[in-house]
């Protein structure tokens, strides 16, 4: 794991802020630092974070939640330009569900939900994931993107990048795994829902990303021909963003 003064950003509004460089990608060249950011989201930030945020000079920032998710905690910074991409969270709907039907939420079912998830985000959101592709494209600024929990549809977007950009396997599961380091989730009582369950939903595991990679290594081409028919990115595209992204 490249070690950085500047990966981690600590900040009271907001967790799980780091930057994606330093990762040693295609042709032994690494990620840039200062260009790729991730996070949870931003409508927290205290003013000392907002001062903090602006120093890194980040220009657009990609948002993955949903409708409401958005609603319940905008967030405004001089400069930034806002990209809604939503995913509409499912898990907590699935387990809407269930407790509906008078059945238990275990930390079997919890894994569970989380495993069909991140399988739903490569067979069913790749449009979402390529329109996020064709802006990081289009230009060299700095971004930052994030969901609600910035752990799982962020996580993804951040496998798809390091791994776009050539970043081994292992590397691109140890930067998702950092989540468990950094996140802050919420508190687990007052749910009404068993802490042991919801102790799965607020971390990652390695099989929760594997699923999705295992879902991207059944299409047709593998990796390579997952990023060319479903994210639009061929091989020229795929320099193009190296040219943005790697050193």
């Amino acid at each position: 794991m490249p070690k950085h003064p500047d990966r981690v950003r600590r900040l009271v509004g907001a967790t799980n802020f780091r930057d994606l460089g330093g990762y040693l990608g295609a042709g032994g060249r690494t990620v840039r630092w200062r260009r790729l950011y991730r996070s949870d989201h931003l409508g927290g930030l205290t003013d000392a974070d907002r001062q903090a945020l602006q120093t890194l000079g980040i220009r657009r920032a990609f948002d993955f939640r949903g409708v409401d998710e958005r609603a319940a905690a905008p967030y405004e910074l001089p400069g930034l330009v806002q990209h809604p991409l939503s995913i509409e969270p499912t898990v907590a709907q699935r387990i809407h569900d269930l407790i509906g039907q008078g059945r238990a939420f275990t930390p079997e079912l919890a894994a569970e939900f989380m495993r069909e998830l991140y399988r739903g985000l490569v067979e069913d959101q790749s449009h979402r994931y390529a329109e996020f592709f064709e802006h990081l494209r289009a230009s060299d600024e700095p971004v930052v993107f994030h969901c609600t929990a910035g752990k799982d549809r962020t996580g993804f977007a951040a496998a798809l990048i390091l791994l776009a950009l050539g970043v081994p396997r292992e590397q691109v599961m140890q930067d998702y795994l950092l989540t468990n380091d950094l996140y802050r989730h919420p508190p687990l009582r007052g749910t009404g829902l068993p802490a042991d369950a919801l102790r799965v939903l607020w971390r990652v595991q390695p099989e929760f990303l594997q699923a999705a990679l295992q879902g991207i290594d059944a299409h047709a081409g593998g990796m390579d021909g997952y990023f060319q028919h479903r994210l639009g990115l061929g091989p020229g595209q795929r320099e193009e963003l190296a040219q943005h992204y790697l050193e």
